[in-house]
């Protein structure tokens, strides 16, 4: 059976847990009895995993499962290199931060700072998650640097903050300012977008779907078209269960901006709507 761990009923539930190192590539060696021996975090305390968690079965498929309440755990598929993290429910903040390889399925809702500083690899959440989705740590200059992320509802503030490579897809709405200084890659949203979108955008593409972004006034405004990359991109997304792109239509006006940051990002929505 693949590796399982659940939060034993004697933990308190008000506890913040850290799972740093609890990914595929360092468990693929150990067996149940050794990987409840490795080192965690509780409260700014160390402690053993198997003081928190039931751990049993292996990672002979590279799978590792977590079943219970982790809203409260963080740090889920951090570090991820390959291999998959299946979260049956809700997780805390910072789950695949710095992922690089790998699958993180989540069947609940995501914390702040999901994929934050993501390289590589895939993220899927069915529910909703919470502020500086694919975004950057305080302090640094990139955030998503690959990989794909998809949040099948809705999504925090600053989704997308400085991104500089891959795919944000988003079911639902999003917060303020999502592609906030982006550098590069693309975010979509499949509900309404929230105030200050794309605001100092470098570069890449900010999508959405089915209404008007409020575009900033140092946007200006381009042609109206139907971009050839964008039936491939969608098409890829839908295989990868993207309800929202089979909602798409056309044809697409562009804005360029942001102007006061060379100007060489775009805002895609579709027509008619109105300027924000």
């Amino acid at each position: 059976m693949p590796l399982l761990i659940e939060p034993l009923p004697s933990a308190a539930t008000t506890l913040s847990i850290e799972l740093d190192g609890i990914v595929p590539d360092r468990l693929c060696s150990l067996d149940a009895a050794a990987v409840a021996r490795l080192g965690i975090v509780a409260d700014s305390r160390p402690c053993e995993l198997g003081d928190l968690f039931a751990v049993s079965g292996t990672m002979a498929d590279g799978r590792l499962h977590c079943r219970g309440d982790f809203s409260r755990v963080h740090r889920v598929a951090a570090g991820m290199r390959w291999g998959h993290v299946d979260v049956h429910g809700d997780v805390g903040r910072h789950a695949a931060a710095g992922m690089s390889g790998g699958t993180l399925t989540v069947s609940g809702s995501a914390g702040d700072w999901l994929a934050v500083e993501m390289s590589g690899g895939d993220v899927h959440v069915r529910g909703s998650a919470g502020d500086n989705a694919a975004a950057a740590l305080p302090g640094s200059d990139i955030g998503m640097r690959g990989g794909l992320v998809i949040v099948h509802g809705d999504i925090g503030g600053l989704a997308g903050a400085r991104m500089r490579r891959g795919i944000l897809a988003v079911g639902g709405c999003s917060g303020e300012a999502a592609a906030f200084e982006m550098r590069a890659g693309t975010v979509l949203i499949g509900g309404s977008v929230g105030r200050h979108a794309a605001t100092g955008m470098r570069r890449g593409s900010l999508i959405a779907i089915n209404s008007a972004a409020a575009v900033p006034p140092t946007f200006l405004r381009g042609s109206l078209w139907q971009p050839p990359f964008l039936p491939l991109l969608l098409k890829r997304l839908g295989r990868a269960g993207y309800a929202a792109a089979a909602a798409v239509r056309g044809p697409w006006r562009q804005w360029h901006g942001d102007t006061l940051a060379g100007g060489r990002g775009e805002i895609l929505h579709p027509e008619p709507a109105p300027i924000g």
